[in-house]
């Protein structure tokens, strides 16, 4: 495996500091944000694809510090109700598909996106529970009428491109925020769809990483892997439960907030997840998404660093010389 980074989080430094800091940090490879969500300070695929000769030095620029691209990563809402934004998060992620096929990268992480209820509707639904019997039929809408018809196109569009693997982060808010979910999409759409492994999303949950990798592994399911922690604030969830609307800033008053590796779970956790990952045969990067409210970028970026690197293994395993 190799340790690499998200780059959004040094979104204000040009594109070559940024290669230049993420070596100095001691990482392998990036992981660049294409649009919507994450923007494009590092990578505008529309301005590479009708620019060739920039595009060149733009491979140049990575291939020449040693480093790999594990992903592009296009965070958008290609489902919204809201037809601007959702033709907008549709042409970033097209653009994204055939920036990758340019770019030889076989990974595009990305969300399912959520539909509106109804084809009128104005915002998202994310459906959390099974009654009043009406949230069944949002559901069947969703998932029947727009997910599974929107993916199946898509997913044909990104192989003419080149495209192997559409990872998905399970993230709440989405229709694909689970194992489940994910594997439904897979089930119905085929084997481009896949997971972009992150466990914070799934720490507050109560989803357990090393059984869901295990599951989602045996799959060939996880395509990419995010390292980002979660910490659980006990005595928040005692009153209020896991389900948490309140901004991220009040982390005093939150059930759970997002941390720099090792800040919510300790290293044998993490121990456990890169082992897991090496036992359903997962071998390409571990990508450090920073979203830390307590810690600098360099500081935070530097420790969770400094764990995963003790944690992962480099060299292949030896002989069963035991047994």
């Amino acid at each position: 495996m190799k340790l690499g980074v998200f780059t959004v989080l040094y979104q204000n430094l040009s594109f070559e500091e940024m290669l230049d800091k993420v070596v100095e940090m001691g990482l392998e490879a990036i992981e660049l944000g294409t649009g919507y969500y994450p923007g494009q300070a590092h990578c505008n695929p529309r301005h590479l694809l009708e620019h060739p000769k920039e595009l060149e030095a733009y491979k140049k620029a990575i291939e020449s510090r040693g480093l790999m691209i594990s992903g592009l990563s296009f965070h958008g809402n290609p489902l919204h109700p809201n037809k601007s934004i959702a033709e907008a998060s549709h042409q970033s992620w097209r653009d994204t598909v055939r920036l990758a096929k340019e770019l030889e990268v076989e990974v595009v992480n990305g969300f399912s996106g959520c539909p509106g209820d109804h084809p009128g509707a104005k915002y998202p639904n994310w459906v959390t529970c099974a009654w009043p019997p009406e949230y069944q039929e949002i559901l069947e809408w969703q998932w029947n009428e727009v997910v599974i018809p929107y993916w199946r196109e898509e997913a044909k569009f990104a192989k003419e491109h080149g495209v192997k693997k559409i990872a998905f982060e399970m993230h709440p808010g989405f229709v694909v925020y689970n194992p489940e979910t994910l594997l439904k999409l897979r089930d119905a759409v085929g084997e481009q769809i896949g997971a972009n492994y992150d466990p914070s999303h799934l720490f507050w949950q109560g989803i357990d990483p090393v059984e869901s990798i295990k599951k989602l592994g045996k799959e060939k399911a996880i395509f990419h892997v995010h390292a980002k922690d979660t910490f659980l604030d006990q005595a928040n969830i005692r009153v209020n439960g896991v389900l948490d609307t309140k901004h991220y800033s009040q982390v005093a008053d939150r059930a759970w907030t997002f941390r720099s590796v090792g800040y919510g779970h300790g290293e044998k956790v993490w121990k456990d997840i890169i082992s897991m990952l090496r036992v359903v045969g997962y071998d390409h990067v571990i990508s450090i998404e920073h979203e830390d409210m307590l810690a600098s970028i360099d500081e935070g970026l530097s420790k969770a660093i400094s764990l995963l690197k003790n944690c992962m293994f480099k060299e292949q395993p030896t002989e069963m010389w035991w047994a």
